[in-house]
């Protein structure tokens, strides 16, 4: 056996099962969504690696599997004459690492253009049939139901239902904003698409299965907290039960929706962060310090 497979196996096997298992069970992840968040990606861009990495590495030989991790890691070298280090079979195996790479990545790049597609599709649509607010900085779409909604990207706007203009409280109407330019400036759309396209990829693994239902969630938490910066808990809150029955475009992010009622239950009950915080990263950290001695003895030294 290839002993230079074990620490991408191990990886890929940590991200894709062992985290989100452990992710969706973690309290902190709600109390601190940013760093959860976080969590996800990384271990969605580890995976993605260790997988390109093991399917490489079981081309090659056990004599000469650390070779690939010597050239990858030989930065000194010039890039055409790393290149010219490399035998045939190792060129196959790098060509299919950088496959198994591309992939995922080409999902993410067509899942941006066909989300952007449909915002500018939908703002045209509001050009003409809504009305731009300089005041709220919003543009209002003539709706007996109250909703608050906002468009990312480069079609980038905030916008509120006349139903809302007539159900909320100006605070409320603030913090149901303040909530919807938390998702633009926090640029979230490029999360939803990562994890779509890594979903499609790899639609059976946990990793993609749990990080599915998780993000998004954890997205409009953040977007409450920072929001919170604004404006105060009640009036968030509230905002939140005004607008739970609230529809919005598929390419958009809803201030209300389905995850209210949780989201209105965190908001209101306080907590401390502090704690979950550091035995998280602790966590995190004691993770990598574990597994480097690990990576370091089956890739950089032959048998």
């Amino acid at each position: 056996m290839n002993h230079h497979t074990l620490p991408p196996l191990g990886l890929a096997l940590c991200t894709g099962f062992l985290v989100p298992w452990l992710l969706v069970r973690a309290r902190w992840a709600q109390q601190v969504p940013r760093l959860a968040l976080a969590v996800w990606a990384a271990s969605g861009a580890f995976f993605a690696g260790s997988v390109a990495l093991l399917a490489a590495q079981l081309l090659l030989p056990s004599r000469t599997g650390h070779r690939l991790s010597d050239a990858l890691f030989a930065l000194r070298l010039p890039p055409a004459e790393r290149l010219l280090h490399l035998d045939g079979r190792e060129y196959v195996a790098a060509a299919i690492a950088l496959g198994l790479v591309a992939g995922p990545l080409a999902g993410f790049a067509r899942a941006l253009l066909r989300a952007r597609r449909l915002r500018r599709r939908h703002a045209e649509t509001l050009r003409l049939v809504g009305r731009y607010d300089p005041e709220l900085r919003a543009t209002v779409l003539e709706h007996e139901h109250p909703a608050v909604y906002c468009l990312p990207g480069r079609s980038r706007r905030v916008v509120v239902s006349s139903g809302a203009l007539r159900t909320l409280t100006p605070p409320q109407l603030d913090a149901a904003l303040a909530h919807e330019r938390a998702h633009i400036s926090g640029r979230h759309h490029i999360l939803v698409a990562a994890t779509e396209s890594f979903a499609t990829a790899f639609p059976h693994l946990p990793l993609a299965r749990h990080g599915a239902t998780a993000v998004p969630l954890l997205l409009e938490m953040a977007a409450d907290d920072r929001a919170l910066r604004r404006c105060s808990r009640d009036a968030l809150a509230t905002a939140l039960y005004a607008l739970a029955s609230g529809k919005a475009p598929r390419e958009a992010f809803a201030a209300g929706g389905p995850s209210a009622a949780l989201r209105m239950r965190r908001i209101l009950t306080p907590h401390s962060a502090g704690h979950p915080v550091l035995r998280g990263l602790l966590t995190i950290a004691t993770a990598g310090l574990a597994t480097a001695p690990l990576i370091i003895a089956c890739c950089s030294f032959p048998n």
